[in-house]
């Protein structure tokens, strides 16, 4: 169902960077994040650090995904589905940020800006056209969590 997931947490300097990681532990408990740290606008005065990575263990995908959907409200996976189009790309990506107030409770959220953590989903889709990838993960919503 999905190829890989690259992901993207922005630090902040008045954020807690412990509580932020095991957020994103709670999203990907098997996952080692890359740290780099960069200046922000006004310089070192504002650094961000930034933890990435990419997950592609088909046994990580699946559990990411099942997470996921197991975890939104019908209302968020209603949304999710009816916004599928716009954000999916040509090259059949996903895109989709997660709330990082959200995952500190251990909840999952999506929302469609702000201060989130970014996810780029690599859809599989065979040959890889956005409409195969659109017509698998509806196929997939609607196989599995039509009826939550």
């Amino acid at each position: 169902m999905i190829h890989n997931i690259k992901y993207r947490l922005f630090v902040y300097e008045n954020e807690d960077e412990e509580k932020l990681i095991e957020g994103l532990k709670f999203i990907f408990p098997d996952e080692i994040p890359e740290r780099e740290e960069a200046e922000g606008i006004f310089g070192e005065a504002d650094e961000i650090i930034i933890y990435s990575g990419t997950v592609s263990k088909k046994r990580h995908t699946k559990e990411f995904l099942n997470n996921l959907f197991e975890n939104l409200t019908r209302e968020d996976i209603d949304k999710l589905y009816d916004d599928l189009d716009k954000k999916t790309d040509d090259q059949c990506n996903l895109f989709l940020r997660l709330s990082k107030e959200a995952i500190l409770d251990e909840k999952w959220q999506i929302v469609d800006g702000g201060d989130s953590i970014h996810l780029k989903i690599k859809i599989a889709a065979f040959p890889a056209k956005k409409e195969i990838a659109l017509k698998n993960m509806k196929e997939f919503i609607e196989n599995n969590y039509n009826n939550k």
